[in-house]
């Protein structure tokens, strides 16, 4: 008895580890033989890591029956079938691929730049009508990661005043580049992209207008090339400095929405395959990105954007009109943790005198501290505040926002309305 103590405490360690083993051995089967993305081939790389994980249990569970002997077989086998039914729970959840958005060509007006810095952006261009000025417009979208369709709110008019208008998906989102390292989503990647742009253009000055994050992409290029702006607008604008607001600068605004919106987001929030992906990236992104390829995670991500893309407007208005621009779900959080770690812009920006207008929505979900910590540091800034806005300024007060943005780039007086 005491000889066979020990074998017996063995064979029913290698059981207790071949359970919980079992999914772990079917993501490093799956990992092992997964490309950089896997969204056409998930299927195959799935099967692979179960086969793996199942080869693992029965090389276990031989040893382990080898060791207990014939009286405690029956426990042997019922741990063997918990072990499959694991693996096979895993491949019907953790494995099993969600759906991918189709793919399609590029739509009519949505042309390409091939960027030096190996980014390929997809771009609109509303070209200046009558007297053409010598300084480009650029929109600049929010998320990270989250563009808009065509051109935006105000682009037209703009281009009506003389202005060349632009609008662009910035790396990693909508129907520019995807990167095969996702670690390569950063700040500086953006910033270069945008100076890449303005050299593409021809143009030594730019207008810039960033709305949300790209408020805080705008400060950033402000703070790196502040000669090369003309005028910058911030609409909405994200924190100024990621460090200084890290992880959120507002509460959750899906609060606002009804409850089955707000129940179905958090139906998609507990997708194993994302809660999966969301871990990974806290350890190793490449594995990340292995596991859930970008079509796929971009696809759930649009399906969030669409379930809750009414509850940053004020109560009462009007639902939005989607569009069918994919988002990018890796270059969002990889660019969120890298923009915690970037040094502090504002000693750069409170010496960069470049005119700039800042707009507020009355009831953005943004604490207005982020909004007015841009009114502080930029020396030739103002600030208002639309009433009837929420977070989209140009989906509350369409009229009042392209007022606000054709004045104050012809250098009229602002509308008095807009207070």
């Amino acid at each position: 008895m005491v000889q066979t103590l020990p074998r017996r405490v063995l064979g029913g360690l290698l059981l207790l580890i071949a359970v919980p083993l079992s999914p772990v051995a079917a993501a490093t089967g799956f990992l092992a033989t997964a490309s950089a993305d896997v969204t056409t081939s998930v299927p195959v790389f799935a099967v692979a890591g179960l086969a793996f994980a199942a080869l693992v249990a029965a090389l276990l569970g031989r040893a382990a029956f080898a060791l207990l002997g014939k009286g405690w077989r029956p426990t042997a086998y019922f741990a063997g079938g918990l072990v499959v039914a694991v693996a096979v729970l895993a491949g019907a959840t953790v494995f099993r691929p969600m759906p991918v958005s189709a793919a399609s060509p590029l739509p009519s007006g949505v042309r390409v730049w091939n960027l030096p810095t190996g980014s390929r952006i997809a771009y609109v261009h509303a070209p200046a009508t009558g007297r053409a000025r010598p300084t480009p417009v650029v929109f600049l979208h929010g998320g990270p990661g989250t563009p808009g369709e065509g051109i935006p709110v105000g682009g037209r008019e703009l281009a009506a005043a003389g202005f060349d208008v632009y609008s662009y998906d910035q790396v990693g989102a909508g129907r520019s580049t995807r990167l095969a390292d996702i670690t390569g989503y950063t700040v500086a990647r953006q910033v270069a992209d945008l100076d890449a742009i303005r050299r593409t253009l021809g143009a030594d000055q730019i207008v810039i207008i960033g709305q949300s994050w790209g408020g805080s992409l705008a400060a950033q290029y402000l703070a790196a090339h502040s000669s090369h702006v003309a005028k910058a607008v911030f609409t909405s604008p994200g924190a100024l400095w990621g460090h200084e607001y890290p992880g959120s600068t507002a509460g959750d605004p899906w609060d606002r929405l009804p409850p089955a919106q707000r129940a179905r987001l958090d139906k998609l929030y507990s997708m194993p395959r994302i809660l999966a992906a969301d871990l990974l990236l806290d350890v190793n992104p490449g594995a990340a990105h292995a596991l859930v390829g970008d079509r796929e995670v971009d696809h759930w991500m649009h399906e969030v954007a669409l379930t809750g893309k009414d509850s940053t407007s004020c109560q009462g208005a009007p639902p939005t009109e989607a569009h069918n621009n994919p988002q990018g779900f890796y270059s969002n959080q990889i660019i969120q943790k890298d923009f915690e770690q970037v040094p502090d812009p504002r000693p750069k920006l409170r010496t960069a005198h470049v005119p700039s207008l800042i707009m507020r929505g009355e009831c953005d979900f943004i604490r207005p501290g982020v909004t007015y910590e841009y009114r502080q540091t930029l020396p030739n800034s103002e600030l208002v505040t639309i009433k009837g806005a929420g977070h989209a300024i140009s989906r509350g007060r369409p009229q009042l926002y392209t007022a606000l943005l054709r004045a104050f780039l012809l250098g009229m007086p602002l509308p008095a309305t807009a207070s």
